[in-house]
């Protein structure tokens, strides 16, 4: 009788530790978003580990097309020399701006919610940069149409990719960073909303892994000039585009 007892007593002690463990492990789930991945949530985070992959198959893909493309201006005109030095400029445009983004948040944007320079207008303005550089391709290769359908594509890979990023920020820093998002516009930026430190601590090695990305804008530069160049040579546009 006393061997039942006992029997009985262990089996209510375990069968009421699982349920404090299954009540505990649900506790967590429901409250830690690290736990609680959605097919939202794993379909933001592509966009967050393929954005350059998602970007050079668009470039790729796009390349032919642009070949057979012919400009509504004639690229020896004045009104295609004016596009072409304007692209020039967003492209150097976009390509500083992203050093002075660098220049301001060097390696920290993990490890704190920073608001200074850039950071207090928009929450990603090196996508902001990104975006402008690419502007001027479409302008570069005269067309105003190629210009925003370029800048389009890239704005709409590097926002899904911040949508991926802040996931984790907001579980890294929780009401810090909605207090931050709340205020701060995602991309667009607001210059309202500026303010900065006196002083800024730069870090050079971020500041050499973004000279690897500014080449890969500058080199839109002369690649524009190539697919002027065969479209002209060889007679390859026929796509009429303004």
């Amino acid at each position: 009788m006393r061997c039942v007892q006992q029997w009985t007593l262990d089996n209510i002690l375990t069968d009421r530790n699982n349920a404090d463990t299954h009540f505990r492990e649900a506790i967590v789930t429901a409250t830690n978003p690290v736990f609680t991945k959605s097919k939202k949530s794993k379909k933001l985070t592509w966009w967050v580990k393929n954005r350059i992959n998602a970007l050079r198959v668009a470039a790729v893909l796009l390349v032919p097309f642009l070949v057979m493309l012919q400009p509504g201006v004639s690229p020896a005109s004045l009104s295609f020399a004016l596009m072409d030095m304007a692209g020039i400029l967003l492209v150097f445009a976009g390509v500083l701006g992203r050093f002075w983004c660098i220049v301001y948040i060097g390696g920290r944007k993990s490890e704190v919610v920073f608001q200074d320079g850039p950071y207090s207008i928009c929450r990603h303005p090196l996508y902001l940069f990104s975006t402008i550089a690419t502007l001027g391709l479409g302008l570069m290769l005269g067309s105003i149409v190629l210009s925003v359908l370029f800048a389009g594509i890239v704005y709409f890979i590097l926002s899904r990719t911040a949508k991926g990023e802040e996931k984790y920020l907001r579980a890294e820093f929780g009401t810090d960073y909605d207090d931050y998002a709340a205020r701060v516009p995602r991309i667009l930026p607001n210059a309202a909303l500026w303010q900065t430190q006196p002083y800024v601590t730069a870090d050079l090695k971020h500041l050499r892994g973004n000279f690897k990305d500014a080449l890969v804008f500058i080199m839109l530069i002369p690649a524009t000039r190539i697919i002027v160049w065969l479209r002209e040579t060889y007679d390859l546009g026929f796509i009429p585009i303004f």
